[in-house]
């Protein structure tokens, strides 16, 4: 009972402390989330054996899916898809078959480099929102149409979850315990 009052303590006295901190920027609450996914995401792929970057499971309801390293080839590539629509930019990489990215990646070092440089370019376009143009209407890079600044660069933190639940799963069927599941 005693660590419960003292957590909820902690909490309180935490929560006095942030009320009078500033309100970040729109950018930066976004961002948060980008990090969050980041952190979340790279480091399973950094704990993936090479050796089971091509793993898929096949059985049951997986036939067909992606690999793994397909998994976080296309958690980058949809960061740069997005990301550069943000910024109003070319799209500085290659969207590939599937969203999966250029094919000339290949082999766990490249993807994973591929992948910490899409969140880099994510960081960018959620540096670049403001008050004054995080409502900005934007063409959408899924189609026709267009979409809310703010949206458009708030995926890569909701759509990296997506996928990395699904490469959690690949890792455990693997035998490797994903770094945010491990004890601290």
């Amino acid at each position: 009972m005693k660590k419960i009052l003292y957590g909820f303590g902690a909490l309180v006295v935490v929560g006095a402390f942030a009320a009078d901190a500033p309100a970040p920027s729109i950018g930066k609450a976004v961002d948060m989330e980008v990090q969050i996914a980041e952190s979340e995401v790279v480091p399973l792929a950094e704990a993936m054996p090479a050796d089971k970057y091509d793993f898929a499971p096949s059985q049951g309801e997986f036939k067909g899916v992606r690999t793994f390293s397909q998994q976080m080839m296309h958690i980058a590539a949809v960061n740069y898809q997005v990301a550069s629509a943000a910024l109003g930019e070319k799209n500085p990489s290659e969207i590939g078959v599937g969203e999966n990215g250029p094919a000339s990646i290949k082999g766990k070092d490249a993807v994973v480099k591929f992948l910490k440089d899409s969140y880099a370019y994510a960081h960018k376009a959620t540096a670049s929102l403001t008050a004054a143009n995080a409502m900005d209407m934007v063409p959408s890079p899924f189609g026709d149409g267009k979409i809310a600044r703010i949206s458009i660069a708030a995926i890569p933190g909701w759509h990296s979850f997506d996928h990395y639940g699904q490469a959690v799963v690949y890792a455990r069927m693997n035998g490797i315990v994903p770094p945010a599941s491990r004890p601290r």
